[in-house]
């Protein structure tokens, strides 16, 4: 398997592979770029976001201070706003539903390290051979349509939060979240069904 095909299916991978290294350069760039064109310039936004993510639907919003790994493993329904100062590391893939709302300074993250030292550092590990230090896996994040993601939620590799779900403001979710529930709190648990 080659490192993308590894860290698409979750496994351990080499996040220094010179696919990562171009395709994280490329989403620098275009977040630079992106955050540096004015909000009021919403056509322009709009074909950049379609020239990165991989599936962009209709009346999407991305805010400024966005910042993405790849881009090109972000797909965006339709209806969807993402406010300020976001960022999504997609490391794998990042599915956001339909009418769906991400309040400023969620952050979406696939990517992830063994917990065991032993395990997440690469053995017999030379700092002259380029490999890279830290042993890292992806997993894919999906939100399903019609959810409100709360300001500063942090999202972790593997969830999915269901249709309707609500994520309170400052909540970490490390575990999937069901249809139509709200959940708070740190890690996220669901409080209730709505």
């Amino acid at each position: 398997m080659t490192e993308l095909e590894k860290c698409m299916a979750g496994e351990l991978y080499d996040c220094h592979d010179e696919y990562f290294i171009k395709a994280k350069a490329r989403a620098s760039a275009w977040c630079a770029k992106y955050n540096a064109t004015p909000y009021t310039k919403r056509a322009a936004r709009r074909r950049m976001l379609e020239e990165l993510f991989a599936s962009v639907g209709e009346n999407v919003s991305v805010g400024d201070g966005f910042t993405c790994g790849f881009g090109v493993n972000i797909t965006i329904g339709s209806n969807v706003s993402v406010n300020m100062n976001c960022m999504f590391i997609d490391c794998n893939r990042i599915t956001i539903g339909n009418d769906t709302l991400i309040a400023p300074g969620v952050h979406l993250t696939t990517a992830s390290h063994p917990v065991e030292l032993a395990e997440r550092l690469t053995p017999n590990w030379n700092s002259a051979s380029g490999e890279y230090r830290w042993r890292t896996y992806a997993k894919p994040i999906t939100i399903g349509n019609g959810c409100w993601i709360g300001a500063n939620v942090v999202v972790l590799p593997g969830v999915t939060i269901g249709d309707g779900a609500v994520v309170g403001a400052g909540a970490v979710v490390t575990k999937d979240i069901p249809d139509n529930s709200l959940a708070l709190g740190v890690p996220a648990r669901v409080v209730r069904e709505i």
